[in-house]
């Protein structure tokens, strides 16, 4: 017969009882009634009180949150209270009737009004003897009897039992191995059977968690168990002889591991961050803040309320916010946020299980840190009803004022930035206002120039606002305003010509002398009595001067149009007009004279050399003319040949092609060949018109069939020109002077060495004399200069001849033995000394008496 031995009794129940013993504060704060809102608080504790523990919470209603109370009990030895209004034991000790009751005094620290509670303490249940016994008694699971054929006919046995699952639970402390249950089957009376369990915890990892006595089917648990790893274990129960045969199914047993209220809230992050923009209305969601428990989410241990513990700073209000105790969502409950007063807010948020029960749930704490986020409550506003500044004229892109402004918004966002404009006294726009990103002030620039002479004062009214839009419901304007006085600073300023260019037309070819024109300059200096002078700072070609004090400009040149330093008919001078100010200033301005054309250049022949075949055809010269002049003084030309020498008229022959090109042709049948030079008379078109000769120098030479020179001489002609043969003829010159100096040289250096043979004694001279004398002497030999003349063949030219023959003979005889004529006694040497120091040896030796 299957049964069950007993009811299977678990400790659940106990635990049961035990948790829903708790301690709750009872009844609701009254509106505005300050104390404390309960008679009597309290607490249901374990026989043994630690110290430090906290035993329960005594609230005391403060309205308005200005109150500053003082809490102390009655057995101060064992008790105190907390500012926040929990209570807790000074010491250890056992819980007894003695301190079963005692009170709690809460006392304002400024007006001494005191109020009082009592708190009643009270012991936990405990667990008799004999439910201790009975408990302790171990149940009994029989195996389930099964289907069996007695005298031939099937009999039916009680259906299988379905096993109620064990609960056991965590954390026990044994001893151990403790026993659970006791596994029998109803065959243990005539056989000899074997128990073994089989499963996780058992023969399974996490193994030898679950043991079971062989014989006495005995099971046991050998350690504590942990519900946060493992919740609930199934194994399998079964029971064979000594053999091994199996003699019954296998049941099934479930244990479950019951929960126990060992693990603490733990929030996600120790810090939370939220903000909340300022002004928010009460009920503004501001975050949410979130711990878990890894106790049983399903049980009290692991349900979790949450609780402001506290709320730094306490302004305006110590009651902000408030947090949902089931989701942890912060909302305010209080109006009155204010960045510029408040800008960031601590709390210390609390979660307990135990559905927050003060007592038996464990509790952990996490800070939340509210930003009061800024929003536009205040306009910027004018530190000056009235600005000043100044500004030199005609300075443009400087800082004439600086604008100062505060506002309370957070600095360096759109509710801060300020934002400038002008809104009256500058119609023409020469002023504009920037803002100083750092500092948020105005800079008031100027962007046009000034003229002190037409504005000296500017007054400005100026409005500063945000770059956003004032938040909705704040009373304040918009806007600030106020005004800037700027005064404007008289300089010297640069004196100017009007018109500057100034354009005159002028004929060429005026004289110097003549006064073109007046070229002045203004100073715009009104209010600055000053004087100024003028001076030329550009004239190219030195034609002009300006008077310095009245500004005239007259001729000290010949202008001419074709000059190189006019270009499309203008001639530019550039004068300087300087003040006497401090500092003096200065200005410039050009003077463009437009020449106009006169006919002072006559036409010139081009090109100025050709060349042309020795017979008239087949080649012919094509000729133009070049005249400086424009039209109407230049072409058409009339070309011509003068008259004399008459050999041109005779050789050659013109023909105008047009008002432009002439042609020049040989008029007779053969010319030699050489370089000729041709007149040619050319007449321009100007009135009265204007005529010149030019030189054509024309190469005639020897042609072939195609009409190209073939001879030597228009190589040469033809790859020198003028230039060329101007250098060539330099360079001839240069080469004559150097021989002519090289001979002067030689007969100098000749007439050096007769000086000196001059001073060596005659008598004491053994050498031979060469000496030139005309005269033929009556020698053969020696017939002198008339032979050399008859000889036909001497030189064509005079030559020296050297006779340095002498011997018998000879009609001249010995050249050794001439003498003078007379001695050198008879002659006058005083001379001598007056031919210079070259002489004064001939001079001492021939002047100086016997000696």
């Amino acid at each position: 017969m299957c049964r069950i031995a007993g009811a299977l009794r678990t400790l659940l129940p106990l635990l049961a009882a035990l948790l829903q013993a708790s301690v709750e504060a009872s009844g609701e704060i009254a509106l505005c009634k300050t104390g404390f809102p309960e008679d009597v608080y309290s607490a249901v504790l374990s026989k043994d009180v630690h110290e430090g523990q906290p035993l329960l919470n005594v609230k005391f209603s403060n309205c308005n949150g200005k109150r500053k109370v003082q809490y102390e009990s009655s057995e101060p030895a064992d008790f105190k209270v907390d500012e926040d209004g929990m209570v807790y034991a000074v010491r250890s000790f056992p819980l007894s009737s003695e301190h079963a009751k005692f009170l709690i005094y809460a006392q304002d620290k400024e007006t001494q009004e005191k109020w009082q509670v009592a708190v009643k303490l009270s012991l936990k249940p405990t667990l008799t003897e004999e439910s201790v016994k009975e408990s302790a008694e171990v149940e009994e699971i029989v195996f389930p009897r099964q289907f069996s054929k007695h005298s031939g006919h099937l009999q039916r046995q009680k259906r299988d039992w379905v096993i109620p699952p064990i609960n056991l639970p965590e954390n026990s402390r044994g001893p151990f191995p403790q026993e659970l249950v006791r596994i029998r089957s109803d065959r243990d009376k005539n056989l000899s059977l074997r128990y073994s369990v089989t499963g996780p915890g058992a023969d399974q990892p996490p193994t030898g968690i679950f043991i079971i006595n062989p014989i006495s089917g005995q099971l046991s648990v050998t350690k504590p168990l942990d519900r946060e790893q493992i919740a609930r274990f199934h194994l399998r129960a079964h029971a064979v002889d000594i053999n091994g045969n199996q003699v019954e199914n296998p049941i099934d047993i479930v244990i479950n591991v019951i929960d126990m209220n060992d693990n603490r809230p733990e929030f996600l992050h120790q810090v939370w961050n939220g903000t909340v923009p300022e002004g928010s209305k009460p009920g503004t969601y501001v975050m949410t803040v979130t711990a878990i428990d890894a106790d049983d989410p399903n049980a009290l241990n692991g349900m979790l309320r949450y609780r402001i513990v506290s709320q730094a700073p306490s302004t305006p209000s110590p009651n902000m916010f408030t947090i949902n105790n089931e989701t942890g969502d912060i909302i305010t409950v209080a109006a009155g946020l204010d960045r510029e007063k408040v800008q960031q807010y601590t709390l210390i948020i609390q979660a307990t299980d135990m559905e927050g029960n003060p007592t038996y749930g464990l509790s952990n704490t996490a800070t939340a840190v509210i930003t009061v986020t800024d929003v536009n409550d205040n306009p910027p506003e004018f530190t000056a009803m009235t600005f000043y500044g100044e500004v030199p004229e005609n300075r443009v892109d400087i800082i004439v004022a600086n604008l100062t402004v505060t506002d309370k918004d957070q600095p360096h966002t759109p509710a801060w930035n300020a934002v400038y404009r002008i809104s009256g006294g500058d119609p023409t726009g020469r002023f504009a206002i920037q803002t100083d990103p750092n500092s948020n002030d105005g800079l008031v620039t100027v962007v046009k120039p000034i003229d002190f002479e037409t504005n000296r004062m500017f007054v400005l009214t100026v409005a500063a606002e945000n770059q956003v839009p004032l938040a909705k419901g704040i009373q304040h304007p918009p806007q600030s305003t106020a005004t800037v006085s700027v005064t404007v600073i008289d300089v010297n300023e640069n004196p100017y010509f009007a018109p500057n260019p100034k354009i005159i037309r002028q004929e060429e070819g005026l004289h110097a002398g003549t006064m073109l024109t007046t070229f002045t300059a203004q100073d715009p200096d009104r209010y600055m009595q000053q004087n100024i002078r003028y001076t030329k700072l550009s004239d190219p070609a030195n034609w002009l001067k300006i008077d310095p004090v009245n500004g005239q400009i007259t001729t000290i040149a010949v202008l001419d149009r074709e000059s190189p330093n006019v270009k499309n008919n203008i001639y530019n001078a550039t004068f300087l007009a300087s003040d006497n100010g401090i500092p003096p200033m200065s200005g410039t301005g050009t003077l463009q004279i437009y020449l106009l054309d006169i006919n002072d250049n006559a036409p010139q022949v081009l090109p100025q050399e050709a060349e042309t075949c020795e017979t008239p055809d087949p080649n012919s010269i094509n000729i133009t003319a070049l005249d400086y002049d424009i039209d109407p003084n230049a072409g058409p030309f009339a070309f011509d040949l003068p008259l004399s020498p008459v050999t041109i008229k005779r050789n050659w022959t013109i023909t105008r092609l047009n008002g432009d090109f002439a042609q020049l042709n040989l008029k007779i049948k053969f010319l030699e060949a050489g370089i000729y030079e041709v007149p040619i008379i050319i007449t321009d078109s100007g009135n009265p018109p204007k005529s010149n000769i030019s030189i054509l120098r024309v190469k005639v030479c020897q042609c072939d069939s195609n009409g190209d020179c073939t001879d030597v001489d228009r190589i040469v002609g033809a790859g020198l020109g003028t230039g060329a043969i101007i250098a060539i003829l330099l360079c001839i010159i240069i080469l004559l002077i150097l021989v002519l100096m090289f001979v002067v040289w030689m007969k100098r250096r000749d007439k050096e060495r007769q000086a000196k043979q001059l001073l060596i004694d005659p008598e004491d001279d053994v050498r031979d004399n060469i000496l030139k004398y005309d005269e033929e002497g009556g020698g053969e030999e020696d017939q002198g200069l008339k032979a050399a003349d008859n000889d036909p063949t001497a030189p064509p030219y005079d030559s020296l001849l050297v006779f340095d023959y002498e011997g018998s003979g000879s009609t001249a005889g010995s050249l050794s033995s001439l003498n003078s004529s007379s001695s050198g006694g008879e002659q006058d040497y005083d001379y001598l000394n007056d031919w210079g120091p070259r002489f004064k040896k001939l001079a001492d030796m021939y002047g100086g008496g016997d000696d």
